[in-house]
């Protein structure tokens, strides 16, 4: 079962249903002992980053989301959900859940703010298993404000052009993180889903 943590802000039916249709099991929940019981994790995003942690600490979901990452269960963060797992978020200068070592920043300049629509994502590591099946000059759907900076960009597995190149995708041991949404992304995003279940699997 892949608990999808619910945190109060937006809809989130699209993730559970693209999910479910490349045959996960799943449970939207708002409920640490749930996600302590599934298998793996999705942070979901929507919203803004400050109002999401207070939401998430409110709830006691931040300790089990680190609980459950420490137990090497596969989690997978899109957009605000990738960001959120970064150590510090400059919307309402937040710290975040820490996963990786990172801060979140504002867009500085592009043609347009927020980045709204397809762009391509240039894996920087093709044998990555998140990559799998997936064209190497596929096209995402964005909708965000702000980025990821890690630290350490060995963690960095895909990036996009914007005004400048951004982090649009990061793997490390114990997490993915997508800053595009994969459940509005078509069949790349599909194949993308499809390859996280079959990591839960594994």
């Amino acid at each position: 079962m892949i608990a999808i943590i619910d945190y109060g802000a937006g809809n989130i039916r699209s993730i559970e249903k693209a999910l479910e249709h490349v045959g996960a099991i799943v449970q939207v929940t708002d409920n640490p002992a749930v996600v302590n019981k599934a298998n793996a994790v999705v942070l979901p995003g929507v919203g803004s980053g400050g109002a999401a942690m207070a939401r998430m600490t409110e709830r006691g979901l931040d300790d089990a989301i680190r609980q459950a990452t420490r137990q090497g269960k596969p989690f997978l963060g899109i957009c605000l959900g990738m960001q959120l797992l970064a150590d510090h978020h400059a919307e309402g200068e937040v710290d975040g859940l820490s996963l990786f070592p990172g801060e979140v920043r504002r867009i500085p300049h592009g043609p347009k703010i927020p980045h709204m629509g397809w762009n391509q994502v240039k894996p920087q590591h093709t044998t990555l298993s998140i990559f799998d099946g997936i064209p190497q000059d596929a096209y995402f759907y964005f909708a965000h404000s702000y980025y990821v900076e890690p630290q350490d960009q060995q963690g960095v597995a895909a990036v996009t052009d914007y005004g400048s190149p951004f982090c649009s995708v990061i793997v490390t041991e114990r997490v993915w993180g997508t800053q595009f949404h994969p459940e509005k992304s078509g069949s790349a995003g599909l194949q993308l889903l499809n390859n996280f279940v079959k990591w839960v699997r594994e």
